[in-house]
């Protein structure tokens, strides 16, 4: 009888933060996390702050919310998700969300971006499709995201809605073949390639994108081209330099 059915077993969700002084940021995104929603759709939610050697006091807010706290191999975005995926494997994670501790992004909206994954392997924020928050963007980002991403659909003849973003869900499977060797900004443009070359099914879901709590990190001209010889070397060699 269907009653008598037992649950179906609890997935186990790890959160990704990769942090660099983000003490203010920090606080915000963990009092916000869903937990019992999370619960209630299935999942057991483990929390990984990932922290670029912080000189503030992100630390002791991950040991306020007790929340496991790891500092990264070496300095650099990319280089915090690669080290920060190998130890979401470790805790056996049957899913990962990854997103940025500053405010940007709203916590409450990796629910939708989880049902996504019912018919997708990774489930990627858009917030160029979503609500942009006046204060959130310069001009000159804004345009230079649409330009990147225009840029990343064209290259690879895949349809891309925001290349740039930093709000993803992944299946273990998706982390386990994504081949990548990013130290910077150019991380989620290469998750994007990856994806690409080792046929791994995305969607895009729209998503909130609010200004940041605290002095940002992202250097507008630099990281872009960054960003953009990444893409072109992906697209020339499938398999990253090393």
């Amino acid at each position: 009888m269907r009653g008598n059915q037992p649950a179906p077993p609890m997935k186990r969700l790890v959160v990704l933060l990769p942090v660099l002084n983000e003490a203010l940021g920090l606080e915000w995104v963990l009092e916000r996390l869903p937990i019992q929603e999370l619960y209630a759709q299935g999942f057991e939610t483990a929390v990984l702050v990932m922290d670029g050697h912080s000189t503030d006091g992100t630390s002791s807010v991950a040991e306020q919310f007790d929340v496991l706290f790891m500092e990264q191999d070496e300095s650099g975005k990319g280089t915090a998700i690669r080290h920060g995926f190998r130890e979401t494997i470790a805790m056996g994670a049957d899913v990962v969300v990854m997103l940025d501790a500053d405010g940007t992004y709203r916590p409450s909206e990796m629910l939708d971006l989880l049902k996504g994954l019912d018919n997708a392997d990774v489930v990627v924020g858009d917030r160029l499709s979503g609500t942009i928050s006046p204060d959130a963007m310069t001009r000159f980002n804004f345009v230079g995201n649409h330009l990147l991403t225009w840029f990343a659909t064209a290259l690879y003849g895949v349809t891309t809605n925001d290349v740039c973003s930093g709000y993803w869900a992944f299946s273990r499977s998706a982390i386990d073949r994504l081949m990548l060797n990013s130290v910077s900004f150019e991380i989620e443009a290469e998750m994007f390639a990856s994806m690409i070359h080792q046929g791994i099914s995305f969607r895009y879901r729209p998503i909130s994108y609010s200004a940041r709590i605290g002095e940002a990190k992202l250097g507008s001209t630099a990281d872009g081209w960054k960003i953009l010889r990444k893409l072109i070397t992906r697209r020339i060699f499938p398999e990253p330099l090393m």
